[in-house]
């Protein structure tokens, strides 16, 4: 062994060790390692930041974006809705999940499964009282699985029908790997359905917030054509029983009925008073093709905002005769001071909302408006000028271009219409507006925002496109027109311009650390292929282990490459062992086959670690996992796919 390689494997012993060990951050380890790589010249210092162009990397970072553009735009509700049984159970909820995953990943690209479907996990996990890293991870291994049963599925298997091409033998067809590969993916989704799942640690997404603001009141109006249209309010309710949602109270021709009964029938037009929280909201307005009857569109605020402009100035001249007339007393007089003091607050976000600020003009104001909409959650502090006063004594509309959607309360219930309801001290307000102007909102009228989360509002338009997006790219992908980078960066691209997700939203859609993590590994890796460190490795296992006999070094094969991708790219792993399988076979006088088909069953399963696989690396951050979590459940999963794949190569590829 050289001088290199040992260095090579201290560093990668060291470097699991701190991530097993779990106080550093896994992006600050693998930086750590990466430096250490360049200082013992392993890794030459122009080529240590490489990683960060990698397609792998790339790919990982604009999948995060579509996701996110995906779970805004509320396209994944639809999605969830229609592919996944409703009101199931956890099992049959995660066998559908991984079912579909698996599937997909047998004709597509793993990566663009997994992408499409890692915003559906997140939001059954909900209603399965489950984490999101419970549901992603199984989906993570599921999407893995299936990949390695068809030519397609992986870039391992083609590397080793190349291979094989090489050695005069032909490529392999399309489903020469189902055999062995469906018996291997049913199984392990199987195990991980019935029994798996437990495995995985119940922790927190690093993105998820500290704080809880409870049920919002909202108003929500039924347009024509409406899936709502036509059903008993006891049927609403019963669908919206997973989305912890209730109707309170129905509006018709302007008048209010508190708590209707359940089998009155919902007509176009008809007024909707849900609680619910903010996800609860969304879910709701997603299944029933409902809208908010506050939340107006620019076209709205501008058809309004004359006759608004119009009473308000003829409020004002009654409010100069009244006081003219001196028939105000003292709690008039205060009312009106405070009023004063608001009305001022609306004239300066009004400002901002009609385009009339310095070095811009209206048309480019009101563009960058429509492009900067946001939701944003209020606190009403005690003094705040709004106390006592209404979103139409305001004239939020109209006025600031601000819409108040909802309003949470402590305490009973408001019976008030939205609109009209007198704010208090502590109420919760979800308000939608630019962004500039809903901070001068907050500043001005005396309000805190509460600290930022995911806040969406299902936007059919946006989730068609979203959709389109995502489905264009991998379509991309799946048929050879563009490498998986290639083609998620240009759905990036659409997604920008397009407005699927804001531009602001872009950088923050991607996970950082494991962006770093992936890019500083990447050459490490590849250091431990250039100093022969893999060839080492598995030429040691199999002259000390195997010992002549074929099955055992088939079997060490494949447990020699299923370690070596959990450390290093799949690809690199198949393209690292396939000359070592072929040797063997050729040394011991046996099918190569057998040796190349467990090369390709070995590197399509990474499963102990985050860095194995770009779809173990998705799952991170969202999934709030550590470095150390993945072999929980990815030991006895690969114990299984041993178990398995053996007896079948030996059946299917005989020796």
């Amino acid at each position: 062994m050289t001088f290199p390689q040992m260095m090579i494997f201290g560093i990668l012993a060291l470097t699991m060790a701190l991530f097993l060990w779990g106080r550093l951050r896994h992006d600050v380890v693998a930086l750590a390692a990466l430096m250490a790589c360049v200082v013992t010249g392993l890794v030459p210092a122009a080529d240590a930041f490489a990683g960060f162009g990698h397609p792998a990397v790339i790919t990982v970072a604009c999948v995060l974006v579509l996701s996110h553009g995906l779970q805004q735009s509320g396209a994944v509700d639809g999605l969830a809705r229609n592919i996944m049984p409703r009101n199931a159970g956890k099992l049959a909820t995660l066998g559908a999940l991984m079912g579909l995953g698996a599937l997909l990943s047998g004709f597509m690209n793993n990566v663009g499964a997994m992408a499409l479907l890692m915003p559906i996990a997140i939001q059954v996990s909900g209603r399965l009282d489950l984490t999101p890293g419970q549901v992603l991870m199984p989906l993570a291994f599921g999407t893995i699985l299936g990949g390695m049963t068809t030519l397609v599925g992986t870039p391992p298997n083609l590397i080793v029908s190349g291979f094989r091409a090489d050695a005069g033998l032909d490529h392999f067809g399309m489903f020469d790997f189902a055999p062995v590969g469906v018996s291997v993916a049913v199984v392990g989704v199987l195990f991980v359905v019935l029994l798996g799942w437990r495995l995985v640690p119940a922790r927190k997404a690093s993105s998820s917030e500290g704080f809880e603001t409870g049920a919002y009141l909202t108003e929500v109006r039924v347009p024509a054509k409406a899936k709502a249209v036509g059903m008993t309010l006891r049927q609403i309710e019963t669908d919206l029983t997973g989305a912890d949602a209730q109707v309170v109270g129905l509006i018709r021709n302007e008048v209010k009925m508190i708590a209707p009964h359940g089998g009155r029938r919902v007509r176009e037009g008809d007024i909707l008073m849900l609680e619910a929280d903010v996800e609860g909201l969304a879910e709701a307005l997603s299944a029933f093709g409902i809208k908010l009857e506050e939340q107006g569109s620019s076209s709205d605020r501008a058809e309004k905002a004359e006759k608004a402009d119009q009473k308000d100035k003829s409020k004002a001249k009654a409010k100069a005769k009244a006081a003219s007339d001196g028939g105000k007393d003292a709690k008039a007089t205060k009312s009106s001071d405070k009023d004063a003091a608001a009305d001022k607050a609306a004239d300066k976000a009004a400002g901002k909302a009609a385009g009339k600020d310095e070095g811009g003009t209206e048309d480019d104001d009101a563009s960058r408006r429509e492009d900067d909409i946001v939701l944003r959650e209020l606190a009403v502090l005690p003094g705040s000028s709004i106390v006592g006063r209404s979103a139409s004594d305001m004239h939020l509309r109209s006025r600031y271009g601000l819409n108040l959607l909802a309003v949470a309360r402590e305490g009973r219930r408001p019976r008030a219409r939205l609109r009209t309801l007198k704010l208090k001290s502590g109420d919760l307000l979800l308000m939608q507006g630019p962004v500039e102007v809903l901070a001068d909102f907050a500043n001005d009228a005396g309000c805190v925002p509460l600290g930022e989360r995911d806040l969406r509002i299902p936007d059919a338009r946006m989730a068609v496109l979203s959709t389109a997006i995502m489905g264009g790219a991998i379509a991309l992908v799946t048929f050879g027109l563009l490498p998986a980078a290639a083609a998620f960066a240009l759905g990036v691209l659409l997604s920008m311009v397009l407005r699927t997700v804001p531009p602001r939203d872009v950088y923050t859609a991607i996970d950082w650390p494991v962006v770093v993590l992936l890019a500083a590994l990447i050459p490490v890796a590849g250091a431990m292929e250039q100093t022969g460190a893999a060839n080492v490795l598995a030429g040691l296992m199999v002259e000390t282990v195997a010992q002549g006999n074929a099955i055992v070094a088939l079997a060490v094969i494949l447990i020699v490459t299923m370690f070596l991708s959990d450390v290093m790219n799949n690809a690199a792993t198949a393209a690292v062992m396939c000359p070592i399988a072929l040797g063997i076979a050729a040394t011991l006088g046996v099918n190569p086959d057998s040796f190349l088909m467990a090369v390709a069953i070995g590197a399509s399963c990474a499963f102990l670690t985050p860095i194995g696989h770009q779809n173990n690396t998705l799952i991170l951050g969202p999934g709030g996992f550590r470095f150390s979590d993945y072999w929980r459940l990815g030991l006895p999963l690969e114990a299984i796919v041993v178990a398995v794949s053996l007896p079948m190569l030996l059946i299917v590829w005989p020796l």
